[in-house]
């Protein structure tokens, strides 16, 4: 039985309701129980059964964001769409709260894709998932596990299981540093045991220090300022439990990422400081994989992090159309 949900009615985006598209919320849920809350988009005038994308992302951000933006565009260009909020965030169900998970996260696409492939205005032969930062390897991940997509789309993508581990451009990549890592959580672990609730890692840092890094100031002007800040964002609030990633430091998401047979296209700005992760991701993808004709990697010239967020401008939608026509068709 699906976990009831409340739904806010009210348009709360970060960005302005298309009049060429009708919204609606709906809910569905995965193979964990998890009822999970999304908005639908769909184009005005749609006639017959449609190609439809599901959408995620980023990594502690909500529907009402990027995600959100993403699956918008791309109804108006004549796909149903969804965008969702994965489990233990935002409007979805599951507790405890502001957990993540590579296994669960990765079946939250896979039970946007069950939910989609049942509408009776959805071709379940047609169905594509876009990814934005960390749900940019988890699209990877499902894309190698879901045989129903048939195009992926990760955007400015993290691996979250690498950045775990290893820590931003692998600097904190040994036994060493992981083993002081893990024996940090493991301490939290007890506290949290103790206190009957789990402590909070912080957000996107506020006050921004002057000596902040780049990528954190590109992250503080999305999440902190009226472009990007959302109540129900973990990053712009109070952020994921300290211990809410633990379980990506030794489970590798992009394991099978060579066997991924369907079209992928990952997007990624060349000033962005995880630019690193797509580069990687693509080349491993198509290493051994006989099906590289409908692999893509983009490159976009000047753009940063954040820039495949919310800037229409820059986020390459009608390439992203191209891609979800020719393999959706």
């Amino acid at each position: 039985m699906e976990e009831k949900l409340t739904l806010t009615k009210e348009w709360d985006k970060t960005f302005p309701q298309s009049d060429k598209v009708n919204h609606r919320k709906v809910t569905f849920h995965n193979r964990y129980g998890i009822t999970l809350a999304a908005d639908l988009y769909e184009p005005k005038e749609a006639a017959g059964k449609l190609a439809a994308i599901a959408v995620c992302g980023p990594f502690g951000a909500v529907k009402e964001q990027a995600s959100g933006l993403y699956a918008q565009t791309m109804a108006e260009r004549g796909f149903l769409t969804i965008a969702f909020d994965p489990s233990f965030t935002g409007e979805s169900g599951g507790t405890p709260r502001y957990m993540a998970s590579p296994d669960i996260n990765t079946e939250d696409f896979q039970a946007a894709v069950d939910f989609l492939s049942v509408q009776e205005n959805v071709d379940p032969e047609r169905i594509g998932i876009i990814g934005i930062c960390g749900w940019g390897g988890m699209a990877l991940n499902t894309a190698a596990l879901d045989t129903r997509i048939k195009a992926t789309v990760a955007s400015t993508m993290y691996d979250m299981t690498r950045v775990n581990a290893k820590g931003y451009f692998d600097s904190e990549d040994s036994e060493e540093a992981r083993y002081e890592k893990k024996k940090a959580l493991n301490a939290q672990r007890i506290q949290d045991y103790k206190n009957g609730s789990y402590a909070l890692g912080g957000g996107v840092v506020d006050p921004l220090p002057e000596d902040a890094p780049f990528f954190v100031k590109d992250y503080y002007d999305y999440y902190k300022t009226s472009r990007g800040y959302h109540a129900r964002s973990l990053n712009s609030n109070g952020g994921w439990n300290v211990t809410g990633c633990m379980s990506f430091m030794n489970q590798p998401i992009l394991q099978y990422s060579n066997e991924i047979r369907s079209a992928v296209l990952i997007m990624h700005g060349a000033k962005a400081h995880s630019c690193y992760f797509s580069e990687d991701a693509y080349a491993n993808m198509i290493k051994n994989n006989p099906y590289t004709d409908n692999k893509e990697l983009l490159i976009i010239p000047g753009a940063v992090h954040t820039d495949l967020y919310d800037r229409t401008d820059i986020i390459p939608f009608d390439k992203m159309t191209e891609l979800f026509k020719k393999y959706l068709q």
